[in-house]
């Protein structure tokens, strides 16, 4: 008999109580309006409650074939950016909301941008979180990766990998309302990949985990741009993975064809698109969907093995 294993999606973003609670107390940029999400770089959203109903995303996600749904705190709102004071408070409700989620649910930490408490993401991610989540802005020059070296060193040593996640766009002129995911979002990402190559973070970090979200913004593709203009492309490193979210088979082919196929991992970004079910044949789908994605979280959560959660 053939074995069942379900999938495991490292994108995924789910709003807990408290976190609803506390944008809907703020009246500063971002906050929560009934279920109109305003913010300083984008047009107002509309939020669609059902999306963040904790039994009907466990039954999309069952549906889709996903077994575990690692979800992360919505970087582009801000949070981690604001005065320490607020982003400590936001992050508190988000990690307090996050830590009672059913099972099904894996979080992603977060820090502030201001001194972050690194005592805190250590007990953090001595529990439930299976890693940390960095704003893409906070990483778009080598600088910014170096700046940060003192929470990629705690994720390092406790075997917890580091989700690359676009952050808050700059305020832009009047613009569709797909301009900051389609260009904003995907130039953070593309400066944050070829940043961490600058900045040599291989050698500084030799046993991190890094997970880059959309694809790192299609940055691998340009590698040989980067060998045209005297840059050294390297070799393909096992321990940076890039998810699917907001990619088909394209998008997908496109980065199998230059980092090949052991470092692609599935995240689909729900509420706002569906996880891929399957792309390139059965031995492809699983290593995309399960076997990958097991290697990017070290193949640990909650205290027990993925494959438990997953058969």
């Amino acid at each position: 008999m053939r074995e069942t294993v379900s999938a495991i999606d490292l994108h995924q973003h789910l709003w807990p109580e408290p976190l609803l609670e506390l944008l809907r107390r703020r009246t500063t940029t971002p906050y929560l309006r009934g279920w109109t999400l305003h913010t300083d770089g984008e047009p107002p959203y509309e939020v669609k409650a059902e999306d963040h109903d904790v039994v009907r995303r466990t039954a999309l996600d069952v549906a889709a074939g996903t077994g575990l749904a690692c979800v992360s705190l919505s970087a582009p709102l801000g949070l981690e950016s604001l005065p320490r004071d607020e982003a400590g408070a936001s992050l508190d409700a988000w990690h307090l909301g996050a830590a009672a989620l059913p099972d099904h649910f894996a979080p992603w930490a977060s820090v502030p941008v201001v001194e972050p408490d690194l005592d805190e993401l250590t007990r953090l991610l001595d529990g439930p979180f299976v890693g940390v989540q960095i704003a893409a802005t906070q990483v778009t020059t080598p600088a910014g990766w170096e700046a940060l070296g003192q929470v990629l060193r705690v994720a390092e040593q406790l075997g917890k990998p580091v989700f690359v996640h676009p952050g808050p766009t700059a305020v832009a002129e009047a613009g569709p309302g797909w301009w900051a995911p389609v260009v904003g979002y995907v130039g953070q990402l593309h400066a944050a990949w070829w940043a961490w190559h600058a900045a040599g973070g291989r050698g500084q970090f030799p046993a991190l985990r890094l997970v880059f979200a959309a694809g790192a913004g299609l940055a691998p593709l340009h590698h040989e741009r980067l060998s045209a203009r005297g840059g050294e492309p390297g070799t393909v490193d096992p321990d940076v993975f890039v998810d699917t979210s907001s990619y088909g088979a394209q998008g997908v082919d496109a980065l199998i064809r230059v980092l090949g196929i052991d470092t692609i991992v599935l995240g689909s970004d729900r509420p706002y698109a569906d996880p891929l079910p399957a792309l390139f044949g059965e031995a492809a789908t699983r290593a995309i969907r399960i076997d990958n994605p097991r290697r990017a979280l070290g193949g640990q959560h909650r205290g027990t093995t993925l494959k438990e959660h997953a058969a």
